[in-house]
């Protein structure tokens, strides 16, 4: 049975919709009203509060800390900054991924690593016979992702003035109504934001004063939905919906590399150690698996023309649609899927995140995706996008 966060006490008046999402055995709101599109707009127009307290959350330290994450992720962790984070995906042998996070640097030897599922088990196995301690602070790190173009102000009124300097992918040590944070330049919005590192027994302190504070700022409780769709128009993938983890893919097909899902920039093979995978990659790198994962765009006229033939208006998903439908090639061969499926309010076209064979997967090139209309099985146009989809300005600034 789920149990409610750290913030479940406040979450759970807020949530009118009673619409909740189980992830990692807690319930966190899907939706906090009926809508999801409010909660989005405060993403894309003043500050989102998001409580993504699940991720899993792991301490490493100790003289060999360095030598097991460099063994671990693709990237290079020994380059690292203390203060500074870097996104890496972590493969099995064979170079297939296993799952993608961040990586903090928090002092000479000691990180913090966050996943989506649990990793504890493949950092324990890859740690024998080196001197390190690995600890899952998971249960003990409430955590806030506070997103949106007045994120900033919402955090320089009641944390510390020095955010304004805090760059991309950087993390600070702060204090809000008098509790010890950490706040990261991060998030999975795609837009300017931060997340808030907190410890669970001052969670509700720090929620109230956010929402006290941040009320001139227009902050808003935000579901995960809301989160969903801005991830999308970012094109960031999600576990297990945009790629099926190594662990519990069924077929090897399933399996995707971290180039074929776009991370290649994120494989650092000349980092001067074994990783686990290295060597597959190293090969993958001269002769290219068959697979990218790519951006779909879907224009307004073609799709309201194959509704209206119907005789019904369009009904496309205001909210991301997990489910995935066959993509083809124009003339009708089938090429790959759609993973994740959502029509832009901002944008005013129908996104998708798919993968498709590599020889389809040039910017411009035109493909038909799948669609059910009037119980019918039909297909519109779809033309490969680079992703992101959306990226302001302020996301780095």
């Amino acid at each position: 049975m789920s149990t409610g966060t750290a913030f479940h006490n406040r979450t759970e008046t807020l949530c009118r919709s009673r619409a909740w999402r189980r992830w990692s055995g807690f319930s966190v709101a899907s939706t906090y009203n009926d809508f999801a599109q409010p909660e989005y707009a405060a993403i894309r127009h003043s500050a989102a509060l998001i409580d993504v307290s699940p991720l899993f959350k792991y301490f490493v330290k100790g003289p060999d800390a360095v030598h097991l994450t460099n063994r671990v992720f693709t990237q290079n962790t020994a380059k690292m900054q203390s203060g500074q984070i870097v996104y890496t995906p972590w493969c099995d042998p064979d170079g297939s991924v296993r799952q993608e996070g961040t990586v903090f640097r928090l002092a000479e030897n000691a990180y913090q690593v966050c996943t989506v599922e649990p990793a504890l088990g493949w950092l324990n196995r890859n740690a024998v016979s080196l001197d390190v301690k690995i600890y899952d602070r998971s249960k003990a790190l409430a955590t806030l992702a506070l997103q949106g173009p007045t994120s900033r102000a919402v955090l320089r009124d009641l944390a510390t003035p020095e955010i304004d300097d805090l760059r991309f992918f950087r993390w600070l040590e702060s204090e809000i109504a008098e509790i010890p944070v950490m706040i990261s330049r991060t998030g999975y919005t795609g837009d300017l934001g931060y997340e808030i590192w907190i410890p669970s027994e001052h969670a509700i302190r720090v929620w109230d004063a956010l929402m006290v504070g941040g009320a001139p700022h227009s902050i808003t409780p935000c579901g995960l939905a809301a989160m969903d769709i801005a991830r999308v128009e970012a094109g960031f993938v999600l576990l297990n919906v945009d790629y099926i983890s190594s662990e519990s893919a069924i077929l090897p097909h399933h399996k995707m590399s971290p180039y074929e899902l776009g991370l290649g920039w994120a494989v650092k093979l000349d980092k001067g150690c074994n990783f686990v995978g290295r060597d597959a990659l190293l090969v993958e790198k001269e002769k290219p698996k068959g697979n990218r994962l790519v951006g779909l765009e879907l224009e307004w006229p073609p799709l309201e023309e194959i509704y209206l033939r119907a005789g019904i208006m369009p009904d496309l998903p205001l909210e991301p649609c997990r489910e995935p439908v066959p993509v083809y090639s124009r003339d009708g061969k089938h090429i790959g899927r759609a993973t994740t499926r959502v029509w832009s309010t901002l944008l005013k076209k129908y996104l998708a995140l798919a993968t498709i064979k590599s020889e389809f997967a040039k910017p411009g090139t035109m493909v038909q995706m799948e669609l059910t209309v009037d119980f019918k099985r039909t297909s519109a146009p779809a033309r490969i996008a680079k992703t992101p989809f959306f990226r302001p300005d302020r996301m780095r600034a």
